[in-house]
Formats: C-alpha cells, structure tokens, sequence
C-alpha cells in the first residue's frame, strides 16, 4: 500500500484529496509534512509511545488510548501485506486461518475506539482534524483508515507524492 507510484489512478486521486484536506486543515502542507517527519523520528513507532501523543514544531498529535506492541504487531502486518493493486479498500477480515482471524478480530476490538487528535500549538490558526484507524467497521467487514496509514506506516516521501499528484 505505501508505495504510491503502484496505486491505481483512483486511489492516487483519492489519497491526494485525503491528504490535501488534511494539510489545509493542519494549517498547510509543510505543517503536515512537519508532522508525518516527527511520526517517522520516533522509534521504534508512534503509535507504541505510552504518551500517545506526538509533536511538531507547529501541531500535536495526540491518541486517547496506549497501544501495545502486540495490537501494534497484528496491525503493521495487515497494512504492510496488502497487496498495492487492492488500492485502500481493502477488507482486512479477509486474511487466511482462523488463528489470524481470531487476532485481527481481538486487535480490531481493542484498537476501534482509538481516536486521533490533531490540533495546532497556540500560535497557529489551525482549525485541526481527527481521524481513526478504521475507515470501515460493519459486520465482516473492516478496512484500514488510509490517511492513518499513510501517516503512520509509509514514508514521508509518500505522503509528499499524494500531495503532488495531478489527475490525467
């Protein structure tokens, strides 16, 4: 999924508007970008720091629930196996064995209530946005928020190709 330039067109025009709305809210394109490099700064990654809550010179990222390492695990995989041709859409539920099933299941419960805040420090005039990790939670289906993919696990430098992309 996080290499761009193997996106279908219509994923890539869906994820360059995602994105281009989350920068004009986040206060422009170089704050998000600001952001999405202090996500790839922490390590081993964001989304396991026990203080749930990343900053940029110019926003803060904050969650309202610690992830463990395992849940984190079940989730990179999922986001990580998806074949580039799928596009963002996904389901996730379809994976092979009842014993992944059974832990994309637990994770999905764990994780679902995980909510994203980000907001601009006090001297911005950001009005912010919030994003979960699901786009799709319905029975038996589930798929991947691809904005917090994006912002999580692919490069910056995908993240600056969404942005740049052109309609043909």
């Amino acid at each position: 999924m996080c290499n761009f330039n193997k996106q279908s067109e219509e994923t890539k025009a869906r994820m360059h508007l995602l994105i281009q709305e989350c920068a004009q809210k986040a206060g422009g394109v170089n704050f998000l970008l600001g952001l999405v490099e202090a996500i790839k700064a922490k390590k081993p990654n964001a989304l396991i720091d026990s203080s749930c809550k990343v900053e940029s010179k110019e926003l803060r990222l904050s969650w309202n629930k610690i992830i463990f390492k395992d849940k984190f695990d079940v989730l990179e995989e999922l986001v990580r196996m998806r074949d580039d041709s799928e596009g963002i859409t996904r389901n996730i539920l379809d994976v092979g064995g009842e014993k992944k099933r059974k832990k994309t299941l637990t994770m999905l419960k764990t994780l679902a209530p995980v909510e994203f805040k980000v907001v601009a420090k006090a001297t911005q005039k950001a009005e912010g946005f919030e994003l979960k990790i699901f786009e799709t939670l319905q029975e038996g289906t589930a798929t991947i928020n691809p904005l917090f993919a994006a912002l999580f696990f692919c490069s910056a430098e995908f993240t600056k190709k969404a942005l740049k992309y052109e309609a043909a």
